[in-house]
């Protein structure tokens, strides 16, 4: 055990590598422990199966987000106010709140809420609801208010934007930085989406997926969500981002990925979030029992499908920034590096930093950082760690 300024670090047997590229995957090769023939590490590593058995309910589950955490939200990362909204979804009934009135109300865009009367409800989407680029005012602002799951049935994603996607309009000729749409998710249950075999884009995003814009989730749960279980680059049980606006943040405020055994979210890599080049800020929420389960790191290792990196987050880019505070990241796990995160920023510019969280029970099985737990860093710099725990 040893300090570090103002951070607690409890260091076990940290071990190194790197899936990102044939340099670093002979570094990972060399500090993850004894290689078995191949040259690889001969344990197997953690894996988890693609449809663990739920153990709880959604409406069951503890509330959204990290009730310790005490990070600050900026005013831009908070709720919108959804008093006044632009169209509802349901009128007072269960039965009212279908999948045809969510994927219609998406598709017109505005404040969007919901009237499916005073217990909780479950919708199940038959159909992905999908964010036109040409809806009025560029918002699209998505409040369950505390009381509404949308399932993908473990058949299909829920919610898709994408501003590079002829289906849903080219508004601009630079589509892979404009400004709008933005989409707002919040006071929702995200459960059982599934995006597995859809590759467009480079695939992921079991629950949500979005290229282009702004994506916000505030005081919303994701569970038991996937997305593919091998390849080397795709991921994000939850929620895979690409391209926002003037390379501007994906917040992360109050939610909760998994939060218990059997919930959380299971893909070849980013068990929670996924990206490539897009920033996160990821304040007072809860990251846990997510996996990677791919195998072969990336690139692939021959004979491999590859992936497997990031339990929680999988990063990769070049200029991009990841801030977790007040956030639990515990008991997940990666078949190769990163057990909760994995940061590779291909041209060394990209940052990490963690303020007043915790960082715990997150086994990398094939490769991570010495000295961060959990971690597999490729950046500017080491991660910045202040007030925060990291523990093997």
């Amino acid at each position: 055990m040893r300090r570090i300024g103002a951070v607690l670090l409890v260091i076990a047997l940290a071990a190194g590598g790197c899936g990102d590229g044939g340099a670093e995957q002979d570094a990972g090769r060399a500090l993850s422990g004894s290689p078995g023939a191949s040259g690889q590490p001969a344990s197997p590593g953690p894996s988890a199966s693609a449809n663990p058995s739920p153990s709880a309910s959604a409406a069951a589950l503890p509330a959204a987000g990290n009730p310790n955490g005490r990070a600050a939200v900026p005013a831009e990362a908070r709720a919108v106010d959804t008093s006044k909204p632009t169209r509802t979804v349901g009128n007072g009934t269960a039965a009212s709140c279908t999948s045809e009135a969510v994927v219609s109300a998406v598709s017109a865009g505005g404040i969007i809420t919901f009237s499916c009367g005073p217990a909780p409800v479950t919708i199940t989407m038959k159909a992905t609801a999908k964010v036109r680029n040409t809806v009025p005012g560029g918002k699209v602002v998505l409040d369950g208010g505390g009381k509404v799951t949308l399932s993908g049935e473990g058949k299909r994603r829920i919610l898709y934007q994408n501003t590079c996607d002829k289906a849903l309009v080219w508004t601009t000729n630079h589509c892979n930085d404009q400004e709008t749409p933005q989409l707002v998710v919040q006071n929702l249950t995200f459960a059982d989406g599934n995006s597995t075999g859809d590759h467009a884009e480079g695939g992921g995003g079991g629950a949500i997926f979005v290229r282009g814009g702004r994506l916000k989730v505030v005081n919303s749960r994701f569970v038991r969500n996937r997305c593919d279980q091998s390849g080397p680059d795709l991921g994000g049980a939850a929620i895979r981002a690409l391209n926002q606006y003037h390379n501007q943040p994906v917040y992360i405020v109050s939610s909760t990925f998994g939060g218990a055994a059997g919930q959380g979210g299971v893909c070849a890599n980013g068990g929670a979030l996924s990206s490539i080049g897009v920033s996160w800020v990821v304040l007072n929420s809860v990251m846990s029992y997510n996996s990677a389960v791919g195998k072969g790191a990336n690139p692939a290792r021959a004979g491999t499908p590859g992936g497997g990196s990031g339990g929680a987050i999988y990063c990769d880019g070049n200029l991009f920034t990841v801030r977790l505070a007040g956030t639990l990241v515990e008991q997940n796990k990666a078949n190769e590096g990163g057990g909760a995160v994995f940061f590779v920023s291909n041209d060394r510019t990209g940052t990490m930093s963690i303020e007043s969280s915790t960082l715990r029970k997150n086994p990398s099985a094939g490769f991570e950082t010495p000295g961060f737990p959990g971690i597999y860093f490729l950046g500017a710099k080491p991660p910045s760690v202040q007030s925060s725990t990291l523990t093997k």
